[in-house]
């Protein structure tokens, strides 16, 4: 089959891998989809930085579907592994959950208060929902499907009739010795480590080596479901297997071309599934790439199933503010879903697209999103006008359509950090936030909060879930008599020139003009005059002018921009607390 042409979008990243990816399906499956893959583990809240490893195959899959080939986006969902520890949340507080350490995921009850019949199916919901509204995708397997419904039996036994191939293969790692360390200029910290445990990197249990020697395979414990087993004998004519449970002592002989209750170790799974799918792409995390990890032994193994190893990049790691790195196993870092409740899915998806996957970049659930949202709004109006640089707008197609269809938008996409200020000043009050907004633009009103939704839900959102209450906004009551009657003649004739100005200029660009004017006004120069005409001291008139209105108003030295501070007080509010 000829490749079909390719995208003209050719200056970024995504368009890059789509090249390679096309050709090298070509090359290993002609004619066939393309498949690229990427695998989450349900065993805690799946955060941003995993999130990483979807969006990148995603955007390349796209791509390759924008240029009429068939591709399949492979999610496996990691749900037969083994429930590791008891998270942040439940330790110390109910000591029984650590009574399912070892079992399936898709064995353990659902965290308190969940409706889900399972540990597993609690966090996969939450993330197939924040994937639909970044209308991601995919084809969701379920490893406790596959395993126990036996799809991987023949597998399992090609595996253990290869075993000693196997590991002879992880050998070379355990043997080798670690090479001296270099000085760290910052230490590994836990957050790397706990997201490598959380990918399955940091899984040092290759296979078991009992009195039966060596095998790549657990068996769940058909007493207590735990995977703390030993294989003790086993029978490659008959497949019979005998296993002994460490943890309750039960022993049992079964058939293994009969028996499902098991896994590939995590090493050996891996690459058993990029053969069985066909996986061409796959990026893998930085806690994957190193020598005896799991990306790299599986490139070794994968041979023994007759495929090969996935092409894909390494991809760093995702923080948010103030925090370099994330781990699931750390409890209360912020999953896609918590990001979508005070950003709309486009930006989500810029700050992923935007970024080659080699590049660590941050998320904000700070002050930090409003700057963001700035960008995003600017890079949206050079789209518009045909100004931006190709790459840039390439990475804006990219978070607003997918090769299947636009992602809805807010009819209305007002400034983000004006409409958190309008839901920070409103408390809620949906009547007195329309009032606002309609005057930010008189001569185009909004006419509905609805026209500026969802992006002013996700500002509320915003400032009510990550704004410190001693950063909200709370308007005077009464005027601050006090200051008022303590102020020179010069800061009342600036409050004069204001309120004179306030019924002719009562709109958000006027407001703006207006404030900043004032200052240059009492200095003697137009209101309209320039940075480039002013002396630099009008800027420390003008930051003195609005620590007055700010102590006036709300009585601090800082708030919410002022000409949205102003629409939202009112007319008769404003005059009244600035003493008229």
């Amino acid at each position: 089959m000829p490749i079909v042409a390719q995208s003209t979008e050719t200056t970024d990243w995504v368009s890059r891998f789509a090249d390679e990816v096309i050709e090298e399906s070509e090359r290993r499956a002609p004619g066939k989809p393309v498949v690229v893959a990427s695998g989450l583990s349900p065993s805690g809240p799946i955060h941003l930085g995993n999130l990483r490893e979807v969006m990148t195959p995603h955007l390349v899959a796209d791509e390759i579907r924008r240029r009429g080939h068939q591709v399949r986006h492979l999610i496996s969902w990691d749900d037969y592994d083994r429930y590791r520890k008891v998270p942040a949340g439940l330790a110390g507080v109910d000591d029984s959950w650590a009574e399912h350490i070892g079992k399936p995921l898709t064995s353990v009850p659902a965290p308190p208060g969940s409706s889900h019949p399972n540990w597993a199916e609690h966090f996969k919901a939450a993330m197939t929902a924040s994937l639909a509204e970044l209308g991601v995708e995919f084809d969701g397997i379920s490893q406790t499907e596959q395993y126990t419904s036996g799809v991987y039996r023949e597998q399992i036994l090609h595996a253990i009739r290869h075993r000693a191939d196997i590991d002879a293969i992880l050998d070379q790692y355990r043997t080798k010795k670690a090479p001296a360390k270099k000085q760290q200029q910052k230490p590994l910290d836990e957050a790397e480590l706990e997201a490598a445990e959380g990918s399955g990197a940091a899984d040092e249990d290759d296979g078991s080596s009992g009195t039966a020697g060596y095998f790549p395979y657990k068996p769940y414990c058909g007493n207590c479901e735990k995977d703390l087993t030993t294989v003790t004998s086993y029978d490659d004519d008959t497949t019979e297997l005998t296993y002994a449970c460490t943890a309750c002592g039960f022993s049992e002989t079964v058939r293994l071309n009969e028996f499902n209750r098991g896994k590939l170790v995590w090493k050996v799974d891996w690459p058993m599934r990029w053969a069985y799918e066909g996986v061409v792409f796959e990026p893998s995390g930085v806690d994957h790439s190193s020598p005896g990890s799991s990306f790299q032994v599986g490139g070794q193994i994968v041979g023994i199933f007759g495929g090969k190893q996935p092409i894909g990049p390494m991809y760093a790691f995702v923080g948010i503010s103030g925090m370099a790195k994330m781990s699931s196993s750390k409890g209360g870092v912020p999953t896609p879903g918590d990001a979508l409740k005070i950003m709309e899915p486009q930006l989500l998806r810029w700050l992923y697209a935007r970024r080659r996957p080699n590049q660590s970049f941050k998320i904000a659930f700070d002050q930090e999103i409003q700057r963001l949202y700035d960008e995003w709004d600017k890079l949206d109006g050079k789209v518009a006008d045909g100004s931006a640089l190709p790459a840039d707008v390439a990475a804006h197609a990219r978070a607003v359509r997918t090769a299947g269809a636009e992602l809805p938008r807010t009819p209305r996409p007002l400034p983000y950090r004006t409409l958190a200020s309008v839901a920070d000043i409103t408390a809620g009050e949906q009547e007195q936030a329309l009032r606002i907004l309609s005057e930010l633009d008189p001569d185009n009103p909004l006419g509905s909060l609805d026209e500026a939704r969802p992006r002013y839900d996700k500002a509320e959102a915003w400032i009510n879930t990550h704004v410190p209450a001693d950063q909200r906004t709370v308007v005077r009551q009464e005027p601050d008599a006090e200051l008022l009657k303590s102020l020179d003649e010069a800061a009342q004739q600036s409050l004069r020139l204001l309120l004179d100005g306030l019924a002719a200029n009562w709109s958000l660009d006027g407001l703006t003009h207006l404030v900043y004017g004032v200052p240059k006004v009492q200095a003697g120069f137009s209101a309209d005059a320039t940075p480039k005409e002013l002396p630099p001291e009008i800027k420390t008139a003008q930051r003195t002018f609005f620590a007055l209105l700010y102590h006036l108003l709300v009585g601090r030295d800082t708030g919410p921009r002022l000409p949205t501070l102003l629409l939202a007080v009112g007319q008769d509010r404003v005059r009244a607390l600035l003493g008229e």
